[in-house]
Protein backbone atom coordinates (compact mmCIF):
# COMPACT_ATOMS: atom_id res chain seq x y z
CA UNK A 1 0.00 0.00 0.00
CA UNK A 2 1.27 3.40 -1.24
CA UNK A 3 1.95 5.81 1.99
CA UNK A 4 -1.03 8.60 -0.07
CA UNK A 5 -3.78 5.44 0.61
CA UNK A 6 -2.05 4.84 4.01
CA UNK A 7 -2.51 8.74 4.66
CA UNK A 8 -6.50 8.53 3.37
CA UNK A 9 -6.87 5.12 5.45
CA UNK A 10 -6.02 7.53 8.50
CA UNK A 11 -8.27 10.08 7.57
CA UNK A 12 -11.01 8.35 6.82
CA UNK A 13 -10.64 6.89 10.00
CA UNK A 14 -10.75 9.73 12.18
CA UNK A 15 -8.59 10.58 15.34
CA UNK A 16 -8.79 7.69 17.59
CA UNK A 17 -10.81 7.81 20.35
CA UNK A 18 -9.01 8.08 23.67
CA UNK A 19 -9.45 5.60 26.59
CA UNK A 20 -11.88 6.79 29.56
CA UNK A 21 -9.62 7.32 32.77
CA UNK A 22 -10.74 4.96 35.89
CA UNK A 23 -12.55 7.15 38.17
CA UNK A 24 -10.42 6.91 41.33
CA UNK A 25 -12.40 5.76 44.41
CA UNK A 26 -13.25 8.28 46.86
CA UNK A 27 -10.25 8.06 50.64
CA UNK A 28 -11.42 6.63 53.25
CA UNK A 29 -12.81 8.77 56.49
CA UNK A 30 -10.00 9.51 58.84
CA UNK A 31 -10.63 8.22 62.22
CA UNK A 32 -11.95 11.18 64.48
CA UNK A 33 -14.39 11.95 61.93
CA UNK A 34 -15.23 8.47 61.37
CA UNK A 35 -15.38 8.01 65.44
CA UNK A 36 -17.54 11.35 65.66
CA UNK A 37 -20.19 10.26 63.40
CA UNK A 38 -20.39 6.85 64.55
CA UNK A 39 -21.07 8.28 68.10
CA UNK A 40 -23.21 10.83 67.45
CA UNK A 41 -25.49 8.45 65.08
CA UNK A 42 -25.63 5.89 68.08
CA UNK A 43 -26.40 8.45 71.04
CA UNK A 44 -29.27 9.62 68.59
CA UNK A 45 -30.20 5.64 68.63
CA UNK A 46 -29.66 5.38 72.31
CA UNK A 47 -31.77 8.72 72.95
CA UNK A 48 -35.06 6.88 71.26
CA UNK A 49 -34.67 3.40 71.97
CA UNK A 50 -32.67 3.09 75.33
CA UNK A 51 -34.39 5.67 77.71
CA UNK A 52 -36.72 2.90 79.06
CA UNK A 53 -33.70 1.19 79.48
CA UNK A 54 -32.07 3.08 81.28
CA UNK A 55 -35.08 4.19 83.76
CA UNK A 56 -34.79 0.81 84.48
CA UNK A 57 -31.53 0.46 85.16
CA UNK A 58 -32.03 3.45 87.36
CA UNK A 59 -34.88 1.87 89.18
CA UNK A 60 -33.34 -1.47 90.27
CA UNK A 61 -30.31 0.59 91.63
CA UNK A 62 -32.15 2.84 93.52
CA UNK A 63 -34.33 -0.69 94.69
CA UNK A 64 -31.50 -2.36 95.71
CA UNK A 65 -30.37 0.81 98.19
CA UNK A 66 -33.49 0.66 99.21
CA UNK A 67 -33.35 -3.11 100.24
CA UNK A 68 -29.81 -3.04 101.44
CA UNK A 69 -30.91 0.53 103.95
CA UNK A 70 -32.47 -1.88 105.96
CA UNK A 71 -28.98 -4.19 106.69
CA UNK A 72 -26.51 -1.61 106.66
CA UNK A 73 -26.83 1.64 108.58
CA UNK A 74 -23.60 3.55 107.54
CA UNK A 75 -19.79 3.26 107.68
CA UNK A 76 -17.56 1.21 105.04
CA UNK A 77 -20.80 -0.96 103.94
CA UNK A 78 -22.42 2.08 102.85
CA UNK A 79 -19.78 3.41 100.84
CA UNK A 80 -19.69 0.20 99.14
CA UNK A 81 -23.62 0.12 98.70
CA UNK A 82 -23.62 3.37 96.92
CA UNK A 83 -20.83 2.93 94.75
CA UNK A 84 -21.44 -0.23 93.51
CA UNK A 85 -25.45 1.13 92.79
CA UNK A 86 -23.55 3.73 91.24
CA UNK A 87 -21.54 1.43 88.76
CA UNK A 88 -24.00 -1.22 88.30
CA UNK A 89 -25.80 1.72 85.75
CA UNK A 90 -22.89 1.28 84.00
CA UNK A 91 -22.62 -2.89 84.19
CA UNK A 92 -26.31 -2.57 82.46
CA UNK A 93 -25.61 -0.23 79.48
CA UNK A 94 -22.15 -0.48 79.03
CA UNK A 95 -21.50 -4.72 79.12
CA UNK A 96 -25.21 -6.36 79.24
CA UNK A 97 -27.35 -4.20 76.69
CA UNK A 98 -23.73 -3.64 74.46
CA UNK A 99 -23.10 -7.37 74.42
CA UNK A 100 -27.18 -7.73 73.47
CA UNK A 101 -26.72 -4.83 70.33
CA UNK A 102 -23.29 -6.52 69.04
CA UNK A 103 -24.90 -10.20 69.10
CA UNK A 104 -27.90 -9.15 67.56
CA UNK A 105 -25.87 -6.78 64.83
CA UNK A 106 -23.42 -10.21 64.10
CA UNK A 107 -25.85 -12.58 63.88
CA UNK A 108 -28.46 -10.39 61.49
CA UNK A 109 -25.80 -9.32 58.67
CA UNK A 110 -25.46 -5.70 60.49
CA UNK A 111 -21.75 -5.84 60.29
CA UNK A 112 -21.71 -5.90 56.74
CA UNK A 113 -23.88 -2.80 56.89
CA UNK A 114 -20.68 -1.13 58.78
CA UNK A 115 -17.92 -2.97 56.41
CA UNK A 116 -19.01 -1.14 53.31
CA UNK A 117 -18.66 2.37 55.09
CA UNK A 118 -15.47 4.25 54.98
CA UNK A 119 -14.69 3.84 58.51
CA UNK A 120 -12.03 1.86 60.44
CA UNK A 121 -13.29 -0.67 62.75
CA UNK A 122 -11.48 0.83 65.61
CA UNK A 123 -13.79 4.26 64.98
CA UNK A 124 -17.25 1.73 64.80
CA UNK A 125 -16.40 -0.14 68.30
CA UNK A 126 -14.89 2.78 70.21
CA UNK A 127 -18.05 4.98 68.46
CA UNK A 128 -20.95 2.79 70.12
CA UNK A 129 -18.73 1.76 72.95
CA UNK A 130 -18.55 5.49 73.94
CA UNK A 131 -22.23 6.25 72.80
CA UNK A 132 -23.32 3.47 75.37
CA UNK A 133 -21.43 4.77 78.44
CA UNK A 134 -22.45 8.51 77.38
CA UNK A 135 -25.98 7.32 77.83
CA UNK A 136 -25.40 5.96 81.31
CA UNK A 137 -24.55 9.41 82.71
CA UNK A 138 -28.00 10.56 84.12
CA UNK A 139 -28.49 7.49 85.47
CA UNK A 140 -25.07 7.22 87.51
CA UNK A 141 -25.14 10.79 88.74
CA UNK A 142 -29.15 10.17 89.89
CA UNK A 143 -28.35 6.98 91.69
CA UNK A 144 -25.11 8.49 93.35
CA UNK A 145 -26.86 11.40 94.56
CA UNK A 146 -30.26 9.47 96.09
CA UNK A 147 -27.83 6.67 97.46
CA UNK A 148 -25.59 9.74 99.05
CA UNK A 149 -29.00 11.09 100.80
CA UNK A 150 -30.22 7.88 101.57
CA UNK A 151 -26.74 7.01 103.19
CA UNK A 152 -26.00 10.04 104.81
CA UNK A 153 -23.04 10.30 103.06
CA UNK A 154 -21.23 13.55 101.80
CA UNK A 155 -22.41 14.89 98.11
CA UNK A 156 -18.92 16.86 97.81
CA UNK A 157 -16.58 13.66 96.16
CA UNK A 158 -19.14 13.23 93.95
CA UNK A 159 -17.15 15.32 91.33
CA UNK A 160 -14.62 12.38 91.30
CA UNK A 161 -17.98 10.53 88.52
CA UNK A 162 -16.42 12.81 85.73
CA UNK A 163 -13.37 10.13 85.93
CA UNK A 164 -15.51 7.10 87.00
CA UNK A 165 -17.91 7.00 84.62
CA UNK A 166 -16.01 7.12 81.36
CA UNK A 167 -13.08 5.09 82.56
CA UNK A 168 -15.57 2.24 84.30
CA UNK A 169 -17.83 2.64 81.19
CA UNK A 170 -15.03 2.17 78.48
CA UNK A 171 -13.58 -1.09 80.06
CA UNK A 172 -17.29 -2.36 80.76
CA UNK A 173 -18.21 -1.57 77.58
CA UNK A 174 -15.08 -2.91 75.80
CA UNK A 175 -16.11 -5.85 77.46
CA UNK A 176 -19.53 -5.62 76.50
CA UNK A 177 -18.42 -5.91 72.52
CA UNK A 178 -16.08 -8.23 72.50
CA UNK A 179 -18.77 -11.09 74.53
CA UNK A 180 -20.93 -9.89 71.70
CA UNK A 181 -18.88 -10.15 68.69
CA UNK A 182 -17.10 -13.32 69.93
CA UNK A 183 -20.42 -15.00 70.81
CA UNK A 184 -21.70 -17.26 67.85
CA UNK A 185 -25.11 -17.14 68.34
CA UNK A 186 -27.11 -13.85 69.99
CA UNK A 187 -28.35 -15.98 72.75
CA UNK A 188 -24.73 -16.69 73.98
CA UNK A 189 -24.21 -13.14 73.85
CA UNK A 190 -27.30 -11.90 76.10
CA UNK A 191 -26.18 -14.77 78.66
CA UNK A 192 -22.37 -13.41 78.72
CA UNK A 193 -24.26 -9.93 78.71
CA UNK A 194 -26.47 -10.83 81.46
CA UNK A 195 -24.06 -13.30 83.71
CA UNK A 196 -21.45 -10.38 83.71
CA UNK A 197 -23.98 -7.85 85.05
CA UNK A 198 -25.25 -10.32 87.92
CA UNK A 199 -21.49 -10.44 88.97
CA UNK A 200 -21.13 -6.84 88.88
CA UNK A 201 -24.13 -6.61 90.73
CA UNK A 202 -23.20 -9.18 93.76
CA UNK A 203 -19.66 -8.30 93.64
CA UNK A 204 -20.03 -4.80 93.61
CA UNK A 205 -23.02 -3.90 95.93
CA UNK A 206 -22.26 -6.22 98.30
CA UNK A 207 -19.91 -5.23 100.87
CA UNK A 208 -16.28 -7.14 99.97
CA UNK A 209 -15.87 -7.94 104.30
CA UNK A 210 -18.83 -10.02 103.71
CA UNK A 211 -18.10 -11.93 100.93
CA UNK A 212 -15.81 -15.35 101.72
CA UNK A 213 -12.18 -15.12 100.52
CA UNK A 214 -12.24 -16.97 97.22
CA UNK A 215 -15.15 -14.89 95.93
CA UNK A 216 -12.95 -11.59 96.66
CA UNK A 217 -10.25 -13.05 94.34
CA UNK A 218 -13.13 -12.56 91.71
CA UNK A 219 -13.86 -10.01 92.79
CA UNK A 220 -10.92 -8.18 92.00
CA UNK A 221 -10.71 -9.60 88.64
CA UNK A 222 -14.64 -7.77 87.78
CA UNK A 223 -13.11 -4.31 86.02
CA UNK A 224 -16.19 -2.40 87.52
CA UNK A 225 -14.90 -3.29 91.08
CA UNK A 226 -12.27 -0.78 90.44
CA UNK A 227 -14.37 2.01 89.67
CA UNK A 228 -16.70 1.20 92.82
CA UNK A 229 -13.81 1.27 94.84
CA UNK A 230 -12.24 4.28 93.64
CA UNK A 231 -15.86 5.84 94.29
CA UNK A 232 -16.25 4.62 97.12
CA UNK A 233 -12.98 6.02 98.53
CA UNK A 234 -14.50 9.68 97.47
CA UNK A 235 -16.90 9.20 100.56
CA UNK A 236 -14.13 8.30 102.98
CA UNK A 237 -12.70 11.84 105.64
CA UNK A 238 -9.70 12.12 104.22
CA UNK A 239 -9.47 9.98 100.87
CA UNK A 240 -6.34 7.86 99.62
CA UNK A 241 -5.68 9.59 96.60
CA UNK A 242 -3.04 7.40 95.76
CA UNK A 243 -5.37 4.90 95.76
CA UNK A 244 -8.23 6.19 94.11
CA UNK A 245 -5.45 7.23 91.09
CA UNK A 246 -4.49 3.33 90.94
CA UNK A 247 -7.51 2.22 90.46
CA UNK A 248 -8.84 4.75 87.87
CA UNK A 249 -5.43 3.55 86.20
CA UNK A 250 -6.73 -0.03 86.75
CA UNK A 251 -10.10 1.13 84.59
CA UNK A 252 -7.94 2.47 81.78
CA UNK A 253 -5.66 0.00 81.45
CA UNK A 254 -8.86 -2.74 81.24
CA UNK A 255 -10.75 -0.15 78.54
CA UNK A 256 -7.68 0.25 76.28
CA UNK A 257 -7.25 -3.99 76.56
CA UNK A 258 -10.95 -4.55 75.89
CA UNK A 259 -11.37 -2.23 73.26
CA UNK A 260 -8.36 -3.70 71.24
CA UNK A 261 -9.74 -7.20 71.82
CA UNK A 262 -13.33 -5.65 70.58
CA UNK A 263 -11.69 -4.13 67.67
CA UNK A 264 -10.25 -7.37 66.19
CA UNK A 265 -13.33 -9.22 67.25
CA UNK A 266 -15.10 -6.66 64.81
CA UNK A 267 -12.22 -7.39 62.19
CA UNK A 268 -12.51 -11.08 62.78
CA UNK A 269 -16.49 -10.82 62.29
CA UNK A 270 -16.87 -8.69 59.22
CA UNK A 271 -14.67 -10.87 57.64
CA UNK A 272 -16.53 -14.35 57.69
Amino acid sequence: MSTTATENAATTAGPRRAEPEQAALAPGAGFVPALAAVYRAQLSRAKVSRIPLLFVATFQSLGIMVLMRGVVDGGDEARAVVSGASVLVVAFVGLNLLAQYFGRLRAGGGLDHYATLPAPPASVVLGTAGAYASFTVPGVVFTAVAGSLLFQLPLAGLWILAAVIPLAGAALAGLGAALGLLAPRPELATLCGQLGMSAALLLGVLPPERLPLPVQWLRDLLPSTYGVEALAATFSPGPAWGAILVDLGVCAAVGLVSLAVATRAYRWAAAR
